[in-house]
């Protein structure tokens, strides 16, 4: 059994913390956008001034992300994670070198990260579809 340092410790704990941190944050300024909003629609609610139906809805899906498109997101997100497979490769074959217990993991870790992009990608393909398909039923009713 392997004793682990006060150093080991304490940057398992420094990793955990900043998990939280950035989790908190996040969080946090959701909350903080969503309390902008609520303020936006109560200064036009106490001004007096008359609410259109559009005006509400654009308000609203500001900070909803209804305004974004998935399939864009999943795509771009794809994109990113490719590259990073592939230079997780690099890297453990690189590691792989002076280290040859740690390129077997490095290279699983790769094969993971890059699934995982291609399922974004298939995704964006799928997500786009249904898009398409929505402009389209919506340009025949019209």
């Amino acid at each position: 059994m392997q004793s682990f340092t006060l150093g080991a410790g304490l940057a398992a704990l420094a990793f955990w913390g900043f998990i939280a941190a950035v989790v908190v944050s996040g969080v946090w300024f959701d909350i903080r956008k969503r309390e902008a909003q609520h303020e936006t629609v109560r200064r036009i609610v106490e001004s007096g001034k008359p609410i259109d139906e559009e005006l509400m809805d654009k308000l609203l899906s500001l900070g909803s992300g209804k305004s974004q498109r998935l399939d864009r997101n999943f795509k771009i997100t794809g994109l990113i994670m490719l590259p990073v497979a592939v230079g997780l490769v690099i890297f453990g074959m690189i590691m792989g070198t002076a280290y040859p217990q740690v390129q077997l993991p490095l290279l699983a870790a790769a094969a993971l990260v890059a699934c995982i992009g291609l399922g974004f990608l298939l995704t964006a393909n799928i997500a786009g579809r249904w898009y398409k398909s929505d402009q389209d039923s919506s340009s025949n009713v019209i």
